[in-house]
C-alpha cells in the first residue's frame, strides 16, 4: 500500500496508521509512505512510528524501488505461511484446535454483527483397529478429504481429537445442524471403499440468533463435544443434540 505523506484532504500518516489498525490489513501487509521530496530524519521515524515499513522519496530508483518491494512481498508471504501452517493439522490438512477457535471467534463476531445463527457439529468415527498406526493415519486422511469434498465452502472444518472433526456452520441454527450432520454423514459413509462402512457419531449446538443469545465461540465447540460424548454412550442415537439438563 502506497500513502502519500502530503494528501490534499487528510494527513497521510494518519492513513497509515488507520489502515495499520484495520485488521483487514493487519501487521503483515507492507505500507509505504512517499514524500514529494528527500524525507528528514524526522519525517522517517514519524512514519515508521505510524507503522509504515519505509519511506520513499522522489525521485525514484525505479530498481531500488522493485527490488525493495520484491522483499517485502516477500516477507508478507512468509509471516502469511508461517501463520497459515500453525493453525493446520499437518496430517490431514483441515485446521487444528487453534485455528478451530481462532475461526469460531471470528464467525461469532460476524454472526453477532449480522443477527445469524451459527453451529458446531462435532463428528467421531471408529477406526476398526487403532492399534494399526498406519491403518488409522489411512482412514484419518480419507475422512479428511471426505470433509472437504462434501462440506460447504462456508463450513470451516477442524481436526479435535484423534478421530474428532468438528464443522462450524455459519447462518445455521439446531434444525439446520441436524441435517447438515446428517447430510454430510451419509456423504462420510458412502466416500469410501466399503459403501456403509464407516461409524460415525456426532453431537452438536447452535444458538439461533447470536445478537440475542451471546455464545462463547469456544463453548461452541465444548458443547458439541459434550454432546458428542453423550452420543457414544447412547448405543440408540447416533447423534445427539447439547441439552443443559436431563430428561
Amino acid at each position: 500500500v502506497f500513502v502519500d505523506i502530503s494528501l490534499p484532504d487528510c494527513d497521510g500518516l494518519d492513513v497509515c496508521r488507520t489502515l495499520r489498525d484495520d485488521p483487514l490489513i493487519g501487521r503483515e501487509t507492507p505500507i509505504i509512505v512517499t514524500s514529494p521530496e528527500r524525507p528528514s530524519r524526522s519525517q522517517r521515524l514519524d512514519a515508521l512510528r505510524a507503522g509504515a515499513w519505509d519511506v520513499f522519496g522522489y525521485p525514484l530508483d525505479a530498481e531500488e524501488v522493485v527490488l525493495r518491494l520484491d522483499a517485502y512481498a516477500q516477507a508478507k508471504f512468509a509471516t502469511e505461511r508461517s501463520r497459515d501452517e500453525g493453525l493446520l493439522d499437518p496430517l490431514t490438512g483441515l485446521y487444528n484446535l487453534r485455528g478451530l477457535e481462532r475461526r469460531a471467534d471470528e464467525l461469532a463476531s460476524w454472526a453477532y454483527r449480522e443477527r445469524r445463527a451459527l453451529a458446531c457439529v462435532v463428528f467421531a468415527a471408529a477406526v476398526p483397529d487403532e492399534e494399526d498406526e498406519a491403518g488409522m493415519i489411512g482412514e484419518l486422511k480419507s475422512l479428511a478429504s471426505a470433509f472437504r469434498s462434501s462440506g460447504r465452502i462456508s463450513d470451516t472444518i477442524g481436526r479435535l481429537g484423534k478421530t474428532e472433526i468438528a464443522v462450524l456452520a455459519p447462518s445455521t441454527d439446531a434444525a439446520g445442524a441436524l441435517k447438515l450432520a446428517e447430510r454430510l454423514a451419509d456423504a462420510i459413509r458412502h466416500a469410501g471403499p466399503v459403501p456403509g462402512a464407516v461409524d460415525l457419531r456426532a453431537g452438536f449446538d447452535a444458538v439461533a440468533n447470536v445478537r440475542e443469545s451471546p455464545v462463547d465461540a469456544k463453548d461452541l465447540l465444548k458443547r458439541a463435544t459434550i454432546a458428542l460424548r453423550k452420543s457414544k454412550a447412547n448405543g440408540n442415537e447416533w447423534i445427539q443434540p447439547f441439552e443443559t439438563r436431563e430428561p
